[in-house]
């Protein structure tokens, strides 16, 4: 007796799973290849920060792109400038806990120094309005043109964070340039800590 085997294939459709697209882990050279406009986009989706730990310590800074000067030979050159060992800007260096702390410019002339303290707090960005880590710069030991400036950062990868510079104005805050902070590259300490009291 001849015994027929009837195979059976499943009419059930596949549910096709699609893959959760991580976004790219960013850099400093990353992110000095964007214009300001693109810079913005990417400010605007940053993490919303609770706390100002985050920043502790020494994160090595990088200039980026300059308002009106984002675009063609002369963002090729500040590009290539701030990027220089002897550009004079280093980073900022950060002591706090919680929603306030403080910090301090860390600058290369003639020396290494540590100079225009500012005051760390959550605010609210001049840039949107939703949370932001907020440079105060407002302090009696800054000078007067330095106390004009007003900065704040938002973390846009993984120990990476972006902000705009910011010269305040009649109408508020005016877009300088933007600027990055990245807390995965630690430069040696200038001065002691009560350099940021």
């Amino acid at each position: 007796m001849e015994t027929t085997q009837t195979m059976t294939t499943s009419t059930t459709p596949r549910t096709s799973r699609s893959a959760v697209v991580q976004p790219p882990i960013l850099d400093l050279d990353a992110l000095s290849r964007r214009d300001v406009a693109a810079l913005g986009e990417l400010y605007a989706r940053g993490a919303h920060p609770a706390q100002v730990d985050a920043l502790e310590g020494n994160p090595r800074g990088r200039m980026l792109a300059v308002k009106t000067l984002d675009r063609g030979v002369a963002a090729d050159a500040i590009r290539s400038l701030a990027c220089a060992s002897f550009f004079p800007w280093g980073g900022k260096t950060f002591a706090g806990r919680g929603s306030s702390g403080t910090g301090v410019n860390r600058l290369h002339l003639f020396g290494r120094h540590q100079l225009f303290p500012f005051h760390t707090r959550i605010a609210e960005s001049a840039i949107d309005g939703a949370p932001c880590i907020a440079l105060d710069y407002d302090l009696p030991d800054n000078p007067g043109v330095i106390r004009k400036i007003h900065d704040e950062v938002r973390e846009v990868s993984p120990g990476l964070y972006l902000g705009p510079a910011m010269w305040k104005t009649a109408k508020g805050p005016a877009l300088v340039l933007w600027f990055a902070l990245d807390t995965r590259v630690q430069s040696k300490p200038v001065g002691h800590a009560r350099d940021l009291a």
